[in-house]
C-alpha cells in the first residue's frame, strides 16, 4: 500500500476537523468534496454565501461545513481571542474584525486556537508567508519546538531505498539558509515526524557535497558542525554526516565511502543545509523519478498548519489534508 493510501486509512480511522480557508480557488472546493467522500476528515470551508456560489458552483458540498466570518455565532470570540493574543502588538477589536474577514487564514487559525478545528491546510493560491505568519501570529509555535521548517514526504515508486521509497527531505520548503544549530534542530523535529506518519524509525543523514572529509569548504564545516550539534543535543537521534546523497542512501556506496556509519546506505530522512538543495532535490525526485511528493509539510507549529504548492492538484490538496489530519492525532 502507498504512503498515501496507509494516511488516508489512519485519517478515516480518527476523523479531525480540517479548515480549508481558501474558498476563492475550485480546487478547495474539488478537493474538499474527495475529503468528504472518502471520509478522510470533516472539512470546513471558510466563505461568504456570495463566494461559495460564485466558485463552488457545480459541486456537491452536502456533508461539508461552510462558515460564513460575517455572520458566524463564534465572531465575537474569535475577536475577543485575536486582541488577547495580539493586543499589545496594537490589535484591537476593529482591526481584529477588519484582518479576520479580509484574510481569512486568520479566521482558520482562529479556530484551531479555540479549539473549534483541528488543522488547516491554504497556499493553493497565497504564498508560504501569507500560510505562516497567521500561523505563528495565532497558534504559535509548539511548545519546546526550536523553529519552525517544512518537509517534503517523498514516496519513490519501485524503490528499494529509504523505508521502501519513502523518505523526508527537509528543510524543502522554508528556511534558505539555516546555521548548523538550526540544521540540528531541523532534524530531529524531522525524525519526529517521520515516525509520526511513515511509522518506520528514522535513520537520519546530513546532506553535503562531501562525505566524510571529502572535500574542504565552509559549506561542508557548517554541516560537520550540525551533525556534532544533533549528537549532544540531541543523543536519541540516529544520524550521521556530513554524507553525500549515494552514500546516504545506497547501501554499497554507503559502505565503501562511509565504513562504519550508522546511517550511510540506509538513510529515510535527507537533511539538506540549504534551501536550494532541498528544493531542487524534492523536485527533481518528483519530476524524474515520478515520485509523489506531498508538502511542504510545516513542523514546530502548535497545531498543523500545513502548506500548499501554488502548481498544486486537487489530489495534492487531499494528501495534505489526511496528513494533516494525522499529524492532529
Amino acid at each position: 500500500m502507498a504512503f498515501i493510501d496507509k494516511i488516508k486509512e489512519r485519517a478515516k480511522a480518527d476523523k479531525k476537523t480540517i479548515v480549508l480557508p481558501e474558498s476563492m480557488d475550485k480546487r478547495t472546493y474539488e478537493a474538499a468534496v474527495k475529503c468528504t467522500k472518502e471520509g478522510i476528515a470533516d472539512i470546513v470551508l471558510i466563505g461568504t454565501p456570495e463566494q461559495i456560489a460564485e466558485h463552488g458552483a457545480g459541486f456537491d458540498l452536502t456533508g461539508i461545513r461552510v462558515v460564513d466570518p460575517f455572520t458566524d455565532p463564534n465572531r465575537q470570540k474569535y475577536i475577543d481571542k485575536f486582541v488577547e493574543l495580539r493586543g499589545a502588538k496594537g490589535v484591537t477589536p476593529e482591526s481584529a474584525e477588519k484582518q479576520m474577514t479580509e484574510d481569512y487564514m486568520y479566521y482558520a487559525c482562529l479556530m484551531c486556537k479555540c479549539g473549534d478545528a483541528d488543522g488547516v491546510v491554504s497556499g493553493a493560491c497565497h504564498s508560504t508567508a501569507n500560510t505562516i505568519r497567521p500561523a505563528l501570529q495565532i497558534i504559535k509555535t509548539a511548545k519546546g519546538a526550536k523553529m519552525v521548517s517544512a518537509f517534503f514526504v517523498i514516496d519513490v515508486p519501485n524503490c528499494e531505498y529509504g523505508a521502501d521509497g519513502t523518505f523526508i527531505f527537509a528543510d524543502s520548503g522554508l528556511n534558505q539558509d539555516p546555521d548548523s544549530e538550526q540544521l540540528a534542530a531541523i532534524a530531529n523535529d524531522s525524525a519526529k515526524s517521520f515516525r509520526q506518519l511513515v511509522q518506520v524509525e528514522p535513520i537520519t543523514a546530513f546532506i553535503s557535497h562531501s562525505t566524510k572529509g571529502s572535500a574542504k569548504h565552509a559549506l561542508v564545516d557548517k554541516v560537520v558542525n550540525a551533525v556534532n550539534i544533533a549528537h549532544e543535543e540531541y543523543p536519541e537521534l540516529v544520524c550521521d554526516g556530513e554524507l553525500q546523497v549515494d552514500a546516504a542512501i545506497v547501501p554499497s556506496v554507503g559502505a565503501s565511502k562511509a565504513p562504519g556509519s550508522p546511517v550511510a546506505g540506509k538513510a529515510n530522512v535527507l537533511i539538506f543545509p540549504n534551501l536550494d538543495c532541498g528544493n531542487s532535490a524534492y523536485k527533481l525526485a518528483q519530476r524524474l523519478a515520478k515520485a509523489d511528493a506531498f508538502g511542504p509539510v510545516l513542523q514546530g507549529i502548535a497545531c498543523p498548519v500545513n502548506d500548499l504548492s501554488r502548481g498544486c492538484f486537487a489530489d495534492d490538496i487531499v494528501g495534505v489534508v489526511a496528513i494533516t489530519a494525522v499529524q492532529a492525532m
